[in-house]
């Protein structure tokens, strides 16, 4: 199965993420099959590949809880109106 995760990079203390495209059997800094975002959670910055999200998301991806957060903070998943099955 498919899931748009986090992948961390940079140094230590000053961590930033990739939202990536990934196999969930993958680790978690194993090769990514696509690079749709970037977050950096010190200065809140986030820079979404919108049309990339919306075509993995169509295609069956899970996104992670924290990766869903951020969709959703940037009205992404509402905007698309992409169903994403939520867990309970």
């Amino acid at each position: 199965m498919i899931k748009l995760r986090l992948k961390r990079f940079g140094k230590k203390r000053e961590v930033s993420y990739r939202i990536v495209a990934i196999n969930s059997a993958a680790r978690r800094d194993g090769r990514p099959l696509e690079e749709v975002g970037f977050y950096n959670p010190r200065t809140d910055e986030t820079r979404l590949d919108v049309p990339a999200i919306t075509r993995r998301l169509e295609q069956g991806a899970e996104p992670t809880k924290t990766v869903r957060h951020i969709l959703e903070k940037a009205n992404l998943l509402e905007r698309h109106k992409v169903e994403v099955k939520t867990e309970a």
